[in-house]
């Protein structure tokens, strides 16, 4: 019997360390195919975060390096400017991202780095323990509140793509969720495009993943779903918030 599917090339054959339920290997695994079959692993740099995906270097056949927490965006424009024809993606969490990274991602739209960031946003601190993260919604319980998230006390939810689209530069940014077969294979469209993008020396381009962490979130990995769906989409919609095409240049 021939297969009809195979572990991506550019993935490594080892176990996953990802609490069951977790999205990131399903990220992982897009991310995989859509490297192969642009045929660009040769070229391709990630830049590991520091959270749950903090060994996300073992997972990908390629080159990778890992930084300070929060950093992502600036080791990925460094080494995009050292060596333009690599292909650099940052590959983040809400934590890394939103709150210690919040200054990092903000300054490499704005520039319109030629990189692309891949932003996995489940709403709450994993690899910590579950604090509250700036993507934690409005009465969301986490260790740092245990009542849930109170506006009067911590503010209200950061959402990011709705953010770093008002920015002139960026040429990319959308909303997905691996929440069900459907919206995987629109996920996987989402970043391949914005690897597509670099490859077509466009400009920024920004995906944003909604995931579920039953393990912080203390419900089975199903009722996790369930509160992806009626909590986080109503305050996270799915769509493109930003889509300008190609340059003159990456015509």
């Amino acid at each position: 019997m021939n297969p009809i599917t195979h572990k991506p090339k550019s993935l490594v054959d080892i176990s996953t360390h990802y609490c069951p339920g977790c999205g990131h290997s399903v990220v992982h695994r897009l991310i995989g195919e859509v490297i192969d079959e642009l045929g660009i692993q040769n070229r391709t740099v990630i830049v590991a975060p520091v959270g749950c995906a903090v060994f996300a270097d073992k997972y990908f056949d390629c080159d990778s390096i890992q930084g300070p927490h929060g950093r992502g965006p600036a080791i990925a424009t460094g080494i995009k400017r050292a060596k333009p024809d690599s292909i650099v993606f940052s590959y983040q969490g809400d934590g890394d991202l939103a709150s210690i990274g919040m200054a990092e991602i903000i300054h490499a739209a704005a520039r319109g780095e030629k990189i692309t960031v891949i932003f996995i946003n489940n709403a709450i601190y994993g690899m910590t323990g579950g604090q509250m993260a700036p993507t934690t919604l409005v009465g969301q319980p986490a260790t740092t509140c245990p009542k849930g998230r109170n506006p009067d006390l911590q503010g209200y939810p950061i959402n990011v793509s709705e953010m770093l689209s008002q920015l002139k530069s960026p040429k990319y940014i959308e909303r997905v969720s691996v929440d069900s077969a459907p919206n995987v294979i629109k996920a996987k469209k989402a970043i391949k495009k914005a690897f597509q993008n670099q490859v077509d020396n466009v400009g920024f381009s920004f995906v944003e993943v909604l995931s579920i962490c039953p393990t912080n979130w203390g419900v089975e990995p199903i009722k996790a779903l369930d509160f992806l769906r009626e909590k986080m989409m109503p305050q996270y919609p799915l769509g493109v918030f930003k889509d300008e095409g190609k340059t003159q240049e990456g015509k």
